[in-house]
């Protein structure tokens, strides 16, 4: 048994030498990486409304009133993103709530990225794989905030 099985195991089991922080840490790494997961989507939301930006600006669109209201919700998308990443880093439920909703649907994109009329297998594959990771991720954080809102480390 391994030192990590046996953590869960002592923690299950009610063991009196398990500190809070020895039962935090493992939540709190969780959070973390999910928040930089959801940091880092946000900042590949950035880069595309910069992307749009420059098409914008060299001509390279069919309508500009598209282009910009295209350019607009892509920045609120970026900032509203932006702002789970930092509430979920800070531990606030409403951001992992938003952080789970732009998970899927991150996913829902990834899922026409990947079938649709102009499939890129690989895109969709690309954009899935840290969705379902950030999905996964901000799922244990909002159980391990739950049960230490109750209390329980029991972790059922």
């Amino acid at each position: 048994m391994n030192a990590g099985s046996r953590c869960v195991f002592a923690e299950r089991q009610g063991d009196p030498h398990m500190t809070d922080q020895t039962r935090r840490a493992p939540s709190r790494a969780v959070t973390a990486a999910a928040g930089l997961i959801v940091a880092a989507e946000a900042l590949g939301l950035a880069a595309l409304a910069c992307w749009e930006l420059i098409a914008l600006l060299s001509g390279d669109t069919d309508s500009a009133i598209s282009s910009i209201a295209l350019l607009v919700l892509t920045g609120v998308g970026a900032v509203i993103v932006l702002a789970f990443a930092a509430g979920i880093l800070r531990g606030r439920s409403w951001a992992r709530s938003g952080g789970i909703v732009t998970q899927l649907l991150i996913l829902a994109v990834a899922i026409g990225a990947a079938t649709g009329q102009y499939a890129h297998p690989l895109i969709g594959l690309a954009l899935a794989a840290p969705a379902v990771v950030g999905l996964v991720l901000l799922v244990l954080a909002s159980r391990a905030a739950g049960r230490s809102a109750r209390g329980d480390s029991a972790g059922g």
